[in-house]
């Protein structure tokens, strides 16, 4: 199946577009998944039983915490073995942490990070540390789908895809699998007001908003909807608007979306510095240096 083909073939039905992320952003899943799910499935595959605690510190300062919030499984393993390596506390264990030479060497050539490609990459080599990294991902999606069920949008979500719907195109634009983003959206009664949902399989933010909407609409009238600094990144890669969600600040962010940045983007009032303050103010909400530096 050619993903990108799925997103350059989306109709154009109204005159606006708006890209939704779904985990933090629409649903309070991110800590769940995180700590639940993620998190476990780390200590138990990277044998970090030894050092959990700062394992789980740095796990969750990676994905949850800092400006790398939101960001791809894979890339967050590799941000989060960076992290312990320099900690004397893994050290001090005799804890020998795993490579990431392969993952690296994957990831500069391969755009849609998922277990699907990471599948083939294994099967047509022999590396045993992505053999072992695909076996954390698939039993963190087994753990999801058992423990992550019955979360709700945050309050004011659907006002916003109501009031969005008659006047936007709009679609999930998300690293989770889409599996996992078509089950909660659908378990929630909200998948009827999207197009499309873009999960990891077809490829990254950037990619999905550049494939589904950079050519068939002005910039002014694409705006991306996220809680995390790669979701900024994915709007301003495809020259688009971004409106964020901050971080312990959800329900007041979807209300002033609802109540009054939605018309201001619908009336082309939205750019400038209207969005640079709300940009600024999200940006002082993610920190870049952990705490264990300070």
């Amino acid at each position: 199946m050619d993903h990108f083909a799925e997103l350059k073939n989306l109709p154009v039905k109204h005159e606006f577009f708006i890209g939704y992320d779904s985990d933090g952003c629409v649903f309070d899943t991110m800590e769940v998944k995180q700590k639940e799910c993620f998190c476990p499935a780390l200590v138990k595959h990277f044998n970090l039983q030894a050092a959990s605690k700062y394992a789980r510190e740095v796990w969750e300062f990676v994905n949850l915490y800092s400006k790398t919030r939101g960001c791809n499984r894979f890339q967050a393993i590799k941000y989060a073995l960076d992290f312990m390596k320099e900690r004397h506390e893994f050290k001090e264990r005799g804890i020998k942490l795993a490579s990431t030479k392969d993952l690296e060497a994957w990831m500069k050539e391969e755009t849609k990070l998922g277990n699907p490609t990471l599948e083939k990459k294994v099967a047509a080599g022999k590396s045993e540390e992505l053999t072992h990294l695909l076996g954390w991902s698939k039993e963190v999606n087994q753990v999801i789908e058992k423990i992550v069920h019955d979360v709700p949008p945050f309050p004011g979500v659907e006002k916003v895809l109501k009031a969005a719907k008659s006047r936007a195109d709009m679609i999930v634009v998300s690293q989770t699998p889409v599996e996992a983003l078509s089950r909660e959206w659908k378990e929630n009664k909200i998948d009827h007001y999207l197009e499309f949902i873009a999960g990891q399989e077809h490829g990254t933010k950037a990619e999905h908003l550049q494939y589904a909407a950079k050519d068939k609409y002005p910039s002014e009238k694409i705006l991306m909807i996220g809680d995390a600094i790669g979701d900024l990144k994915a709007a301003n890669a495809s020259n688009t608007l971004f409106y964020p969600i901050i971080p312990g600040r959800e329900e007041e962010s979807w209300a002033k979306l609802a109540d009054e940045a939605l018309e201001r983007f619908f009336s082309l009032k939205y750019a400038g510095d209207y969005q640079k303050a709300l940009i600024e103010e999200f940006d002082k909400a993610l920190p870049a240096t952990p705490p264990w530096k300070k």
